[in-house]
């Protein structure tokens, strides 16, 4: 999954059980699609953690600026609800 946001909050850095860096994050996005041949404006927010080498590349992502980022869904520890993992960031052209 690809998502273009930008992070709206971002915890402390922590440590897995397995000594890996860990942030959680909240990623906004805000944008405008197509559905039903209508135009329609799309914003969320979404839950997600960024673990390992992935920390590193938060740490030059301003909050202010979009980004790609790139991962897959899984659910949330409580099961309701889920959590973007990021794999990548890429800065939006």
């Amino acid at each position: 999954m690809v998502v273009t946001a930008r992070w709206v909050e971002q915890g402390a850095l922590r440590y897995t059980p397995a000594g890996l860096p860990a942030v959680d994050l909240t990623l906004e996005h805000e944008g405008t699609t197509t559905e039903a041949g209508m135009a329609r404006r799309v914003t969320f927010k979404l839950k997600a953690v960024a673990l390992g080498p992935v920390v590193r590349q938060l740490q030059v992502v301003a909050a202010d600026s979009l980004a790609h980022w790139s991962g897959f869904l899984a659910p949330t520890r409580n099961g309701k609800g889920v959590v973007m993992h990021v794999t990548q960031i890429e800065p939006a052209v």
